[in-house]
């Protein structure tokens, strides 16, 4: 399950904004809006969440389900090189 704190972290992670997430997932813009605003389980359709988990995931970020804690976010211990490239032009 994927929780809005969830994907708003994820796509600051990787200093996304909510446009690049959208071309990226096919998931327009304005629904990325609205389910950042979302607390809690993301409710909407399946293709939906699938097309922004595949699409954060592909970008180097691992979801870390609840396992009796809160849900989280992390990077992988490796990202992909268009992660490092996007932090150097970002700093």
């Amino acid at each position: 399950m994927l929780t809005g704190e969830q994907l708003r972290a994820a796509r600051a992670m990787l200093k996304l904004e909510q446009g690049e997430l959208a071309e990226l997932s096919g998931v327009s813009t304005e629904t990325i809006k609205r389910l950042e605003r979302m607390e809690g389980a993301i409710s909407a359709n399946s293709m939906t969440l699938d097309g922004l988990q595949k699409a954060l995931e592909k970008e180097g970020v691992m979801f870390i389900p609840e396992n009796g804690g809160l849900p989280g976010v992390r990077l992988r211990r490796d990202p992909p090189a268009n992660i490092r490239t996007r932090k150097r032009r970002g700093e």
